[in-house]
């Protein structure tokens, strides 16, 4: 006698579409709570950083052309720093209290030119970043907010950039 074969049903899902829902996050191939709450942390320490040196230049850039633009950084960091932690305390994860060491070393730089294109680069590290984690970010709130951060980074980016690019003679 020949063995029975079965043949399992051709073109057949190995799950039901209707339970793609259920699956993990990991495995629909986004970020998980703890890698995402480990990277809010992390902009959270930058974002810190970059708040304590755009209001220290500001101070210094006074009756400059940086002036305004520093002022304005710095309220973008303090907004930043605010939706972090009102993410990390949705998602339960402790936040950081530590200060990124980008503070020390932008502030190490006494030429204000020079400290004002070191920031510009750390607003450029945040931008790439954060423009790496989106596509893994399921959450819609949050995913709204990293974007408008994102958004606000390349502007003062190109802002930064573009008073940097101006005449020389605006250094202080």
């Amino acid at each position: 006698m020949a063995p029975i074969v079965t043949k399992a049903p051709e073109n057949q899902p190995s799950s039901p579409a209707c339970l793609a829902h259920e699956a993990a996050d990991t495995y629909m191939g986004f970020a998980s709570r703890e890698e995402i709450a480990a990277f809010l942390n992390e902009l959270l320490e930058a974002e810190r950083a970059g708040t304590g040196v755009a209001l220290r230049s500001a101070q210094a850039a006074q009756g400059t052309p940086f002036a305004d633009l520093l002022h304005d950084v710095h309220l973008d960091e303090a907004r930043w720093c605010a939706m972090l932690l009102k993410h990390l305390k949705a998602l339960g994860a402790p936040a950081s209290v530590r200060v990124g060491p980008f503070q020390e070393k932008a502030l190490a730089i006494a030429d204000l030119r020079e400290r004002i294109a070191f920031l510009n680069r750390g607003q450029g590290w945040v931008a790439r970043k954060l423009r790496e984690m989106l596509p893994k970010v399921r959450d819609d709130g949050l995913h709204t907010d990293l974007r408008a951060m994102l958004q606000a980074h390349e502007v003062n980016i190109a802002r930064a950039q573009a008073t940097l690019d101006g005449p020389s003679d605006s250094s202080p």
